[in-house]
């Protein structure tokens, strides 16, 4: 009942000329569609993005994957979309985070923030080096760089604060 209030709330202050204008935007985003039963798994963009994922180096406190730009993970422009950034940003954080925190810990993402500071173009290859910053007893820091292949470029950058788990008590 709250949420039909705030919607006829949101609503009743908008032009209906607005309202039909952003309607015919989220249809043609694909927002009114549903998901076919195929698609609708877990896991289905995590298995998709590792599919464009090659390990180049691993090593402690290192790693480094080739990513290629496929149109299943662009957006309207052509470019890699903003939330596959961030999705591979964890995995490969998570990757190298692994190499100094022991597989007795688990890890927990507490903190994610990402740089978009140009974009990778559909069929492009892309560089996503991860390094552990700090790593103690209770946290762990990555950061990641991602660069065009091609021209050494830098698109965009990520980091991940971990905690380890369990905490330690104080």
């Amino acid at each position: 009942m709250e949420k039909q209030f705030l919607q006829d709330a949101i609503i009743k202050d908008q032009a209906p000329e607005q309202i039909s204008i952003l309607g015919g935007f989220l249809q043609r985003m694909g927002l009114s569609d549903t998901i076919p039963e195929d698609y609708d798994v877990q896991n289905y963009i995590s298995n998709i993005l590792r599919g464009l994922l090659e390990v180049v180096h691993v090593g402690r406190g290192r790693s480094s994957f080739l990513l290629r730009v496929k149109p299943v993970v662009t957006n309207v422009y052509g470019g890699l979309h903003g939330g596959a950034v961030a999705s591979v940003a964890e995995m490969v954080a998570v990757d190298c985070a692994r190499t100094v925190v022991g597989k007795d810990k688990e890890l927990f993402l507490g903190e994610s923030s990402n740089s978009y500071l140009s974009s990778a173009p559909r069929d492009s290859e892309v560089v996503v080096d991860a390094s552990v910053v700090r790593s103690g007893r209770n946290l762990t820091v990555v950061a990641v760089e991602f660069k065009l292949k091609e021209s050494d470029k830098l698109v965009y950058t990520s980091r991940a604060t971990f905690y380890n788990m369990p905490v330690a008590s104080l």
